[in-house]
């Protein structure tokens, strides 16, 4: 990579919730060439219309189920960012975009939260070294901020116990289609994990539990229920 050019990056799912976002932080980076990309064009063009100044930026028709290596040369990206999911429901060959972009010769990251499609990144370590690139998967609040998290409080604990994690979105959050089809498509479903130190199974949205929210100096909020697993 040329330091002294922008740096590509498409993001897929530009124009959505999560990579709207995505999109909106890096837009002020003028060593950005940003690509906002997704199936609608238009949808795509409009959304870079709002962008704050700052970076290079382009709407990008890219569809991942369709010809994605020829998709891929026509911009020659550094990175590409999959926003778009459900991670849990990309069919039968669900690492199509990750082949692609390793052949291609493509840095990759993804905000997966199906956990079995994270687990299986590991498959592409190897060929990642071998060319000198790097494929993340998971790069968000679960599982890998909360895992760096708490790696870092227990780095020099001789046990650890008990780990609790949990998001707390504020009540003003939209959230997108995809989102939801990702949330439902959990319900009732499995879920192994270790309860009391031993392996168990529970049932994803079948728990719930009650907490006490008290940030310092404030009020605390109590009595919130939360679905859990």
């Amino acid at each position: 990579m040329n330091t002294s050019t922008p740096i590509k990056i498409i993001v897929l799912g530009g124009y959505g919730i999560f990579g709207g976002r995505l999109c909106q932080l890096l837009a002020s980076d003028v060593r950005i060439a940003l690509y906002v990309a997704g199936r609608s064009y238009r949808n795509a063009e409009a959304f870079c219309k709002t962008l704050p100044p700052g970076a290079q930026r382009a709407p990008l028709g890219f569809d991942r189920n369709h010809n994605i290596t020829e998709q891929l040369q026509q911009v020659r990206p550094d990175l590409l960012i999959d926003a778009t999911g459900p991670f849990q429901t990309y069919g039968a060959d669900p690492y199509r975009l990750v082949k692609a972009c390793l052949d291609q010769g493509v840095n990759y990251m993804d905000f997966a939260d199906g956990s079995d499609f994270v687990k299986g990144i590991h498959q592409f370590d190897e060929q990642a070294r071998n060319r000198n690139l790097f494929i993340l998967s998971g790069v968000s609040s679960f599982p890998v901020l909360t895992a760096a998290v708490v790696r870092r409080l227990s780095h020099d604990l001789s046990r650890v116990s008990t780990i609790r994690g949990g998001i707390a979105p504020s009540p003003f959050a939209v959230m997108g289609l995809n989102v939801m089809r990702a949330i439902s498509a959990y319900a009732g479903k499995p879920v192994p994990l270790v309860r009391h130190g031993k392996q168990t199974t529970a049932y994803a949205l079948t728990e719930g539990l009650r907490y006490t929210i008290s940030p310092p100096g404030r009020l605390p909020l109590s009595g919130a229920t939360a679905s859990v697993v």
